[in-house]
């Protein structure tokens, strides 16, 4: 049977395809992206006879798997005899890269260049891994480019920092810095697995334990009042072999930190609540990090905005001076700095305005109220930041006074 064809003329395709008059046609588009990822706590994940960092990989220790290893330079000197053993005894091939982890390193010549190595590699697009090992810059550098090669290949993180495993290994963010700017490229792009063994911090120094603890204790302030109490009564005895050996003070101290910043983080993994307690101390810290000569690490810029954050609500009747003091004791405690000479009222002012920016038009500022919780405000003037400044200088001075005094006797 044969089908009559039909050759319209040009005017009855003209007419055919003729836009409507406003407000036209339109289509909607919708979809959901699942978020389907492990965050595991696992001791010895080194041992050949431990499977856990394997099957991560892939691996079953019968066929032959590959992997892209991203190291930073201290886990290289550290770890690397042992994550040979370990991947030779698993039968992963690996390509294996170095680099710095300093925040120099969070650059894009930095993402390129691994870009590269997933290419001369050629590495399969859901089949084969990245795998970061280190502290944050490493994790954030490798979760950027693993989010963009290719529109997306899997990654698994391994934080061998306190701050890694309890912040920067566990969510979905990844960034590098641009000019004057900390993360202002980056993209949210969950790891399969992330998997922290506490061992690794028995070869944290002493300053980058205490890098970590300014999140847990942020982490502390503004969700969990138990956790606070646990800081205060354990701080002193706070150290690398203490928490690698997880005993019951430790232990909790890591569990309940991350699985206090999962619960902040998974309702709104996207951000599309801007209103975050987790940014906490993480308004005026970036521009303080970036600019201070020597330069600070990331828990170090945190402490100094919380700080800030402290005698703000101190100052607005949220936190009771009492609570003020033993926030501020707290910090200074656990070694970390409660001022610095970078922190003026107008990079303070600065940094408000391009949090503004970053919150969308908003302060969106958290602040404790009360230990243990927290609320938003967006009326901060420049008179309060002076005030807060010029408060915590005070008591950093007498903390100082104080230090001295006990040295002398």
């Amino acid at each position: 049977m044969s089908i009559p064809t039909v050759n319209p003329t040009p005017t009855s395709i003209t007419a055919a395809f003729d836009l409507p008059k406003p407000p036209g046609v339109s289509w909607r588009v919708r979809s959901q992206q699942v978020v389907d990822y492990e965050v595991s706590m696992t001791r010895g994940l080194l041992s050949t006879s431990n499977s856990t960092f394997a099957h991560a990989c892939g691996a079953d220790g019968k066929r032959r798997t590959r992997c892209l290893v991203v190291v930073d330079d201290a886990v290289e000197q550290l770890y690397g005899e042992r994550l040979r053993a370990y991947f030779s005894a698993w039968r992963i091939a690996h390509n294996w890269r170095v680099v710095p982890g300093d925040e120099n390193t969070k650059q894009l010549d930095t993402a390129l260049g691994l870009v590269d190595d997933m290419s001369s590699m050629g590495i399969l697009r859901r089949a084969e891994k990245i795998v970061a090992i280190g502290g944050g810059v490493v994790l954030d550098v490798v979760g950027m480019t693993a989010s963009l090669y290719r529109r997306g290949i899997p990654y698994i993180r391994v934080p061998t920092t306190l701050i890694g495993q309890v912040d920067a290994g566990i969510g979905v963010k990844t960034g590098i810095n641009h000019g004057q700017h900390k993360n202002r490229l980056g993209t949210y792009c969950a790891p399969e697995t992330a998997l922290i063994d506490p061992e690794f911090l028995r070869t944290v120094d002493r300053r980058h334990i205490n890098n970590g603890l300014a999140e847990i204790i942020k982490m502390a302030l503004i969700k969990d009042s138990q956790l606070f109490d646990l800081l205060e009564a354990t701080v002193a005895s706070i150290d690398p072999e203490t928490l690698a050996d997880c005993g019951p003070a430790g232990g909790e101290i890591l569990s309940r930190s991350i699985a206090g910043m999962l619960d902040e983080l998974e309702p709104n993994l996207w951000e599309k609540v801007l209103e975050r307690a987790v940014d906490y101390g993480h308004t005026f810290s970036p521009s303080l990090e970036l600019r201070a000569d020597p330069p600070l690490l990331h828990g170090e810029a945190v402490a100094v905005d919380m700080a800030i954050c402290v005698a703000l609500a101190r100052n607005r009747g949220l936190l009771s001076e009492q609570d003020a003091d033993r926030a501020l004791t707290l910090m200074n405690a656990a070694g970390l700095p409660l001022t610095h000479p970078v922190f003026t009222a107008e990079l303070l002012e600065r940094a408000l305005e391009d949090a503004v920016k970053h919150r969308d038009g908003y302060q969106r500022m958290p602040l404790t109220a009360g230990i243990g919780s927290a609320v938003f405000v967006n009326d901060i003037t420049a008179d309060e930041l002076r005030a807060a400044l010029s408060f915590v200088a005070h008591r950093d001075h007498r903390a100082a006074d104080s230090d001295v005094l006990e040295s002398a006797r």
